[in-house]
């Protein structure tokens, strides 16, 4: 067997310092995770799991579907005040799925260009046309919808509420007046934002009360929810659509009772966790006002990025951290822009006060 191609295409990786391996990093402090709630570190959905079985038999149009599953959607509809949910294995598996079968060709996708891979893999899935607009510009984006919205049958307007990357914020507001305007469909991804926006971790789009303008939002449960899959919610027309023509659903064995109990116990604690989200957003402010030395992006969420170019730099500066027992971990190229590298910190509910002046204490110096 020759699997010479395959070592080429890793050198190339090992090279420009963005070889990625899997770690396993324990007992440091967790700067690091998606948990932004500590459901997970508090294991807080552990109680009664073990009695829900681990296998669902098959796909849902098969053996996979029971009554747990349906339940859970009707109340992850009625929370985000939707006629319908639909749950898929993933955030990623939904956002495939959604975009790769929704749009069609003479349609046309914009979205914007710092969107996540997942969303980009659906559209590059679709047989529809799509272009990126500026990130969060809504004059770029009305350029493009100004332009080419009446040479296509369906236009839609993918964005994330608040993006992975950088920790910034949509002008949802502004985009959804857009796609009004112009007739065009918008999709939001709520992934960063569920369970930690809104003053029952309900995202963003309800914050501004865009959920009937929205074709469809997407909410994963593996972030703050401290759970696994997704849901893509909107019409019960969409619901109906997505079972019959979305790939990775159809072809998915479903999730099972496990892990569906996890995530209907999840809707049913994180709505009420409001001092997990002001301790949450009280250390978001003390970030915000501490001196760096180094490029920060403006963001109010858990999400803060530090700009630290090179690979090989931003990596180096990850391993002073972690060497002082914080839990940090490096941002390569070409997972963000070169030139764009950086330390990714997520704030969660759990960190201490005294943990974060610790770290930023570190960082109101460079580190070498």
């Amino acid at each position: 067997m020759n699997e010479k191609f395959l070592l080429k295409k890793l050198n190339e990786r090992k090279e420009s310092d963005a070889l990625r391996k899997l770690k396993i990093i324990s007992g440091k402090i967790d700067f690091c995770s998606n948990d932004y709630l500590g459901i997970v570190k508090n294991k807080i959905l552990e109680k009664n799991v073990h009695t829900f079985s681990h296998g669902s038999t098959g796909s849902r149009l098969l053996s996979g579907n029971y009554p747990l599953i349906e339940e859970t959607e009707n109340l992850i509809a009625a929370f985000h005040e939707s006629e319908s949910a639909l749950i898929f294995n993933s955030g990623y598996d939904a956002n495939v799925g959604l975009l790769s079968c929704v749009p069609q060709k003479d349609d046309l996708i914009l979205y914007d260009q710092l969107s996540h891979a997942s969303l980009r893999d659906g559209i590059r899935l679709s047989f529809a046309k799509a272009h990126t607009f500026l990130h969060n510009d809504v004059a770029s984006l009305e350029e493009s919808l100004k332009h080419q919205s009446p040479l296509f049958n369906n236009v839609f307007v993918v964005t994330e509420s608040v993006f992975s990357m950088d920790g910034d914020r949509a002008p949802l507001e502004k985009i959804s007046s857009l796609c009004e305007h112009y007739g065009a469909n918008l999709i939001v991804d709520e992934a960063h934002a569920t369970g930690v926006e809104g003053n029952r971790g309900e995202g963003l789009v309800q914050v501004f009360n865009l959920q009937k303008k929205c074709l469809a939002r997407i909410h994963t449960f593996g972030k703050a929810l401290g759970a696994h899959g997704a849901a893509v919610v909107g019409s019960l027309l969409l619901k109906n659509y997505l079972i019959n023509f979305c790939r990775p659903f159809i072809f998915s064995t479903s999730l099972p009772p496990a892990s569906i109990y996890a995530i209907k116990k999840s809707y049913e604690i994180f709505p009420s966790m409001t001092e997990e989200r002001l301790r949450l957003r009280a250390l978001i402010h003390l970030f915000s006002v501490s001196e760096i030395q180094y490029e920060t992006l403006k963001s109010d969420s858990p999400i803060q990025a530090l700009i630290v170019p090179g690979n090989e730099a931003v990596k180096r500066v990850a391993e002073k951290l972690q060497e002082l027992n914080f839990d940090i971990r490096p941002i390569l190229y070409p997972t963000v822009p070169k030139g764009k590298e950086r330390l990714r910190i997520a704030l969660h509910a759990f960190n201490t006060e005294a943990d974060l002046l610790s770290l930023l204490k570190m960082l109101s110096s460079k580190i070498n």
